[in-house]
């Protein structure tokens, strides 16, 4: 197996070593893990690494309740349902 390393923050080792405690596993299998979370496709096909990221960078603006229904996008654009 060949293995690489990565940098991370001291507040992010320490992040995912808490974590690794809960899983009783490894960083790679935490990271994979994590990873598998990420939607993959939907009913229209698979996803872009690139769409996959978008996803997770939308996550705090989720949190943060900065967020539009997509009620009220159609509204705002003159859509009929």
């Amino acid at each position: 197996m060949v293995y690489t390393t990565i940098k991370v923050t001291k507040h992010t080792r320490e992040r995912l070593a808490k974590l690794t405690e809960h899983l009783h596993g490894t960083y790679d299998e935490l990271l994979s893990v994590l990873i598998d979370l990420v939607p993959s496709k939907d009913d229209e096909g698979e996803y872009t690494d690139e769409f996959r990221a978008s996803l997770l960078r939308g996550l705090p603006n989720i949190r943060h309740g900065q967020v539009h229904s997509s009620e009220d996008v159609r509204k705002r654009l003159g859509i009929s349902p």
